[in-house]
């Protein structure tokens, strides 16, 4: 699996590509959507800010992925929206909208969840990870 350092490297790498280009690379990634997600740390109370891709719309909620990669951990993002589950989220490099994060109940992620599998990367991460990987759906305040 992907160690901490690694997963903050790419982040950075991928916010790095995107500003260099001024917005006309980084915002899609294996064919799906990425968004910049800030959520409020739960112990340390810090904004952090990270970039994801969103594989899926549900009516007007953006669906994420707690997949870490198919780690048997989940993220430290989806940590922080449990606690925290007012966020900021940006599309594009658009304006921050303020969203509202909540966990998918299990009819919600068992309805979700063969659309996001159609992507490959979630279906393989499922498969490799021992705990079932939540959806987050983010939704505007």
């Amino acid at each position: 699996m992907v160690s901490e350092r690694g997963f903050k490297a790419l982040n950075a790498t991928h916010r790095l590509l995107t500003k260099a280009t001024r917005g006309r690379l980084g915002w899609r990634a294996g064919g799906m959507p990425v968004l910049e997600l800030t959520t409020t740390g739960r112990r340390s109370g810090n904004r952090h800010t990270i970039m994801l891709t969103s594989p899926l719309r549900d009516g007007g909620a953006i669906v994420l992925v707690a997949s870490r990669a198919g780690d048997d951990r989940h993220p430290d993002w989806y940590h922080n929206v449990c606690a925290h589950p007012d966020v900021d989220v940006r599309l594009r490099g658009g304006a921050w909208q303020p969203m509202h994060a909540r966990v998918a109940t299990p009819a919600e992620r068992e309805r979700l969840w063969p659309r996001v599998a159609d992507t490959r990367w979630y279906e393989n991460y499922q498969a490799r990870s021992k705990r079932v990987i939540p959806l987050v759906l983010v939704e505007p305040r």
